[in-house]
């Protein structure tokens, strides 16, 4: 017994010497985060050092060294606290979000930029890209696909008329809960949830909620706010936002595809230089002639560039006119990318460059 107790003494005393050389470490990293504020000069924004080429670059790095125990989405999780922590000494990032407090957005916020960025709770992705127009946001993470219910329109329809690039994406696996005030599924009469994540639910809800209404509403951070003020009332929303608005979980990982995951964009007002694994989205309008969208897309194959994602949506220009949201493997500045753009054209009346960012992390 006395052997087993010194070797845990022992085991301890090694792990506090651990912590304090993390410690210094860390400290000695924001020093020399301290160091790139005074080399780039004064009266300068967390904007201004913000890179998220550079960003993406040092993750990579540390999922390249992980050998475990921890895996690569913890590793990547503790090395953006640390980054996130040294780029807001002096001036936090604000950063835009569909609120309010405990929807995914704001989850997805913390996945990208970190706790010490500044969030925004905002009341709709339109407002999103408006507050990062006028300046007001740094940045602005939005919804644009769920693996199971495909593109959200709104944020598509957002780039029709607005200037905003893209600077980031970031993929969050969604557990869907359902909570109410008393916790117990037969006193439910009605469910609150985005409309999302009442489609993501919809054979759970039919099997064991059949006939209840569900109304749909702007966030699940709202649904679970409107739940708290009934004892009828159900919220379908992720964890965080049960606990946020003081909520009983009445069942877990209610979504009916086990691999429900959301892309979210980070938009900006910037276009940033390439990380070395990145993606390029496009906005293109085409030529109304035979095989006008065929010859937009020739050029990419011709050059080996790998067509991630098209999407169409009414354009604005005009009556039963289309643009087509072009994802491909690649940054707007390589060589190949530049040819096949410039191959294009007249079979396209309109190419504007969304942004080209690193690809999503773990």
């Amino acid at each position: 017994m006395t052997d087993k107790k010194s070797s845990l003494s022992e085991v301890r005393e090694h792990i506090d010497s651990i912590d304090q050389q993390i410690q210094k470490l860390i400290s000695e990293r924001a020093g020399w985060a301290q160091e790139v504020a005074r080399v780039k000069g004064e009266g300068l924004s967390a904007i201004d050092y913000y890179r998220p080429e550079r960003e993406a670059h040092v993750l990579r790095m540390v999922v390249d060294r992980n050998d475990g125990p921890l895996s690569d989405t913890e590793m990547v999780r503790l090395f953006r606290e640390i980054m996130s922590s040294c780029l807001a000494q002096e001036d936090p990032l604000k950063v835009g979000f569909l609120g309010p407090e405990g929807t995914f957005s704001e989850q997805a916020v913390r996945k990208h930029f970190g706790h010490a960025a500044y969030g925004l709770p905002l009341g709709s992705i339109e407002e999103v890209f408006q507050e990062v127009a006028a300046g007001h946001a740094d940045f602005g993470v939005v919804p644009v696909e769920n693996s199971g219910q495909g593109m959200i329109q709104v944020t598509l329809d957002m780039f029709l008329t607005s200037d905003a690039t893209i600077c980031g994406e970031v993929e969050l696996r969604v557990h869907q809960c359902l909570h109410s005030l008393q916790g117990q599924l037969e006193s439910i009469k009605r469910v609150y949830a985005h409309a999302q994540s009442l489609q993501q639910c919809k054979t759970w809800l039919r099997i064991n909620l059949p006939g209840v209404e569900c109304i749909a509403v702007s966030s699940n951070a709202e649904a679970a706010r409107l739940a708290r003020h009934a004892d009828d009332a159900g919220a379908i929303a992720g964890e965080t936002a049960g606990r946020v608005y003081g909520l009983k979980t009445v069942a877990q990982a209610i979504e009916d595809r086990a691999d429900n995951t959301t892309r979210f964009l980070v938009i900006g007002r910037s276009l940033f230089p390439p990380s070395g694994n990145d993606r390029t989205s496009l906005l293109i309008t085409v030529n109304d002639k035979p095989g006008a969208l065929y010859h937009v897309l020739k050029p990419f194959a011709e050059h080996d560039i790998s067509l991630n994602r098209i999407e169409s949506r009414p354009a604005h220009s005009g009556k039963w006119q289309y643009a087509f949201f072009i994802d491909v493997s690649g940054h707007i500045n390589d060589e190949p990318m530049q040819a096949a753009l410039s191959e294009m054209g007249e079979a396209a009346a309109q190419v504007r460059v969304l942004g080209s960012y690193p690809v999503a992390l773990p």
